[in-house]
C-alpha cells in the first residue's frame, strides 16, 4: 500500500459534496507533484545523511481501547512514508498504565492495521523498556536531574503557576540524591501507597513551558502488568517513556498530532539525557528521534476519542465497538468502507499544521468513487410491491446474466432468476405519474434490468390490485417477449426507466440496516462540552441531548435475489439504484444482513 500525493496545507472545512470532490481533482491537477511537509523533512534529512541515512517510524497507540479513523491518518503516515521511502515502521504499544490496558485491543489494533493494508517491522511495547527505563531514572537521580516528591497532588498544583507566573520549588526539591534513590527503590516495593510519593524530574520551575516545570516521570500504581506480572509496582508517565522508547528503539522520525507540541522540549530533553547516560555523545544532536507534528483528522456530525467511544458502548448508544454508526476501523469496516477508500480520503484531505473540521461528506464521496469501481452489482428491493407480468408463461423460469461489475471490463456475471410473478420498488410505480414519471404506471412502458420490457395497461382498474385502506398490493403488466437481450426487439426505444426487480420465487427476505450519523450537531465535542458547562452534567447525560434518534432503521421487509446470500461477509455491494451496501457479520444464508454504507450520491 503505498500513499499518493499528499496535500500541504490544504484542509477542506464544510464543503458542500456537489463543489467538494471538483474542487479536490481540480487541486490534484495542480498539485499532482506537491508532498507534505512531513514528507519534505524526510527526503531533505535522508538526503543530507541524518541518521546514518536510515528511516525509521513508529505508530504507538496505548492498548485501551480500538481505533478510529483519526488513528488511521496517523497510520497512514507512520507506514506509508516507511514504505515509500525504503524505512521501516514498527508498531509499539505503549502499554505504561495497565488499569486501561487489555490484550484484547493490542490484537484488534493489530487487525485494523493489517486490514489497512500495512505491515509492521517489529511489534514493540514500552514495558519492554521497564528496566532501561528504571535505571535511566535513578542515573537521573544520581545527577542532580530527578527527586522524590512526598507532596499531594493538590499541593503541587497550587506550586505549578501559570502560563505568565512562575511555579515554586518543592519543598523536597533539593532532598539528597542517595535519599530520592532508596525512596525511588521504594515506591516499587508495593509498601506504597498510589499518591503518596513521586519521581519528578528536576528541570525548570520558572520556565514559561510548564511541561518543564518539574515535570513527573513515575507514579506508584501498586498493579499487576499484564504483560510484566508482579515486577513493577510504580510505572513510568508517558511523556518520560515515549522519546526515551523512541531512541531505545531506534526511530528517527516521531509523527505525531499537534496537541503534542507543548511536549516537544520536553521530549528534546529526555532524548538528550539518555543520549547522555549511553555515552552517545559523540553528535548530540544526530542519531536521535525528532517529533513531528500535524492535524487530527477531525471530522462534522462525529465524535471521536476512546474515552467517549467507550462511553457510548457500556451505555449501550451503540452496540459495541464495531457498531457502523461508530467512527472506530472496526465500524467502518462493518459499515462497508474499503481500506482504499480511507486512504484516499485521508490522501486528499492532507497534512498540516492547523486543525479543521472536515466534512464527512468528503469521505463518503472518497467512498463512492471507490465502490464504484469495486462493488458487486445486485437486486434488492427493500420496499416491494408485487408485479405479475399476465401473458408470461406459468411455471416457466428464465436464468438471465447479470454483470457484476459494468466498470469492469473484465467483470464476470452472474445468474439471476425470471419468473411470471416479481417484486418491484413500490416508489416506482405511480397510478397517476403524470407526464415526467418515467417509471411504471398505467399505459406506461419500461425496461427490466436484464430481462424484459413490460407494459401496464391504460385502465387503471385492470393493471392495479388495492386493498381496503386502498393501499396498492398488486401490479399487473405485459411482457414484449422479443425484448430480451439478443432477441428482434431488445433495442426498441422506450420513454420508460429500467427498474430493478428480483423473483418472488428465488428471492430470499432479508433484513436491512439503513445508517445515518449518530449525532445531530455538526460539532458534537464543543456542544457536548458546553452542555456540561452550562447544565453540571458529564458523561452519557451530556450526550443525550445530541444523540440521533433514526440513526439506525432496521428493514426486515426486504428482497434479494438468491446469489447476494451466499457471499462472504463484508462483500461490497451497490444494490442497483438505491446504494451501497455490504454483507454484515450478522448475516448468515438463511437470514441475510445488509448494511448501507452510503446512498449513489449525496442527497443532503
Amino acid at each position: 500500500m503505498q500513499i499518493g500525493t499528499i496535500f500541504q496545507q490544504k484542509t477542506y472545512i464544510n464543503i458542500k459534496h456537489n463543489t467538494a470532490m471538483t474542487e479536490i481533482n481540480e487541486t490534484e491537477k495542480i498539485e499532482k507533484k506537491s508532498i507534505s511537509f512531513i514528507e519534505q523533512i524526510i527526503v531533505d534529512d535522508l538526503a543530507q545523511g541524518k541518521n546514518g541515512g536510515r528511516l525509521q517510524t513508529r505508530f504507538p497507540p496505548e492498548p485501551n481501547g480500538y481505533l478510529h479513523i483519526g488513528h488511521a491518518k496517523a497510520i497512514a503516515i507512520d507506514f506509508g512514508m516507511a514504505q515509500k521511502h525504503g524505512g521501516v515502521c514498527n508498531l509499539r504499544f505503549d502499554d505504561t498504565n495497565p488499569q486501561k490496558e487489555d490484550m484484547e485491543f493490542v490484537r484488534a489494533i493489530e487487525e485494523d492495521i493489517k486490514w489497512l493494508g500495512f505491515e509492521w517491522g517489529k511489534v514493540c511495547y514500552a514495558s519492554d523498556y521497564f528496566q532501561e527505563l528504571w535505571d535511566f531514572a535513578e542515573w537521573c537521580i544520581m545527577t542532580d536531574r530527578a527527586y522524590i516528591d512526598e507532596q499531594t497532588s493538590e499541593e503541587i498544583a497550587k506550586q505549578k503557576g501559570t502560563p505568565t507566573e512562575p511555579g515554586q520549588n518543592s519543598p523536597y526539591r533539593d532532598r539528597p540524591a542517595e535519599e530520592s534513590l532508596r525512596l525511588f527503590r521504594e515506591m516499587n516495593s508495593g509498601n506504597v501507597e498510589p499518591g503518596k510519593m513521586i519521581l519528578r524530574a528536576k528541570i525548570d520551575m520558572a520556565s514559561p513551558n510548564m511541561h518543564f516545570r518539574d515535570p513527573i516521570m513515575y507514579r506508584v500504581l501498586n498493579m499487576p502488568h499484564w504483560r510484566t506480572g508482579n515486577k513493577w509496582n510504580a510505572y513510568p508517565m508517558y511523556d518520560f517513556t515515549h522519546g526515551q522508547s523512541d531512541y531505545l528503539e531506534g526511530v528517527t522520525h516521531s509523527i505525531c498530532t499537534l496537541e503534542f507540541v507543548p511536549h516537544r522540549d520536553l521530549y528534546d530533553l529526555f532524548v538528550t539525557w539518555i543520549k547522555e547516560w549511553k555515552g552517545d555523545e559523540g553528535d548530540i544532536q544526530d542519531n536521535r528521534p525528532r517529533q513531528y507534528e500535524f492535524n487530527k483528522l477531525n471530522l462534522n456530525y462525529t465524535l471521536m476519542s476512546k474515552r467517549n467511544l467507550l462511553i457510548l458502548t457500556k451505555e449501550g448508544v451503540v452496540n459495541g465497538w464495531d457498531d457502523p454508526r461508530m467512527p472506530t476501523i472496526c465500524g467502518i469496516r462493518r459499515r462497508g468502507y474499503s481500506p482504499q477508500a480511507i486512504l484516499n480520503f485521508i490522501d486528499k484531505i492532507g497534512y498540516t499544521t492547523f486543525d479543521a473540521l472536515n466534512d464527512i461528506k468528503l469521505m463518503e464521496a472518497a467512498c463512492r468513487e471507490d465502490l464504484n469501481a469495486r462493488a458487486l452489482r445486485v437486486s434488492a428491493v427493500v420496499d416491494p410491491v408485487r408485479l405479475v407480468i399476465d401473458n408470461y408463461p406459468e411455471g416457466m423460469v428464465e436464468e438471465m446474466q447479470a454483470i457484476n461489475n459494468p466498470e469492469d471490463e473484465n467483470s464476470a456475471s452472474h445468474i439471476i432468476r425470471f419468473s411470471r410473478e416479481l417484486y418491484i420498488e413500490r416508489e416506482d410505480f405511480m397510478e397517476d405519474g403524470g407526464k415526467k414519471f418515467m417509471r411504471l404506471g398505467p399505459g406506461k412502458e419500461v425496461r427490466l434490468k436484464n430481462a424484459y420490457i413490460i407494459k401496464c395497461d391504460e385502465d387503471p382498474t385492470k393493471c392495479i390490485e388495492k386493498d381496503a385502506e386502498g393501499n396498492i398490493t398488486c401490479i399487473h403488466a405485459t411482457y414484449d417477449p422479443e425484448s430480451r437481450s439478443g432477441m428482434p426487439g431488445a433495442d426498441r426505444k422506450i420513454k420508460g426507466k429500467t427498474l430493478h426487480w428480483v423473483s418472488q420465487a428465488h428471492s430470499i427476505p432479508c433484513e436491512v440496516r439503513d445508517y445515518s450519523c449518530l449525532w445531530t450537531c455538526e460539532n458534537p465535542r464543543d456542544a457536548i462540552k458546553q452542555y456540561e458547562k452550562e447544565n453540571g452534567v458529564r458523561g452519557i447525560d451530556a450526550m443525550r441531548p445530541f444523540l440521533n434518534p433514526d440513526s439506525l432503521r432496521v428493514n426486515k421487509n426486504a428482497f434479494i435475489e438468491e446469489w447476494a446470500a451466499t457471499l462472504p461477509h463484508l462483500s461490497y455491494l451497490q444494490f442497483q439504484r438505491i446504494g451501497y451496501y455490504n454483507v454484515d457479520t450478522d448475516s448468515t444464508p438463511e437470514h441475510p444482513v445488509f448494511n448501507k454504507t452510503v446512498g449513489l450520491r449525496d442527497t443532503k
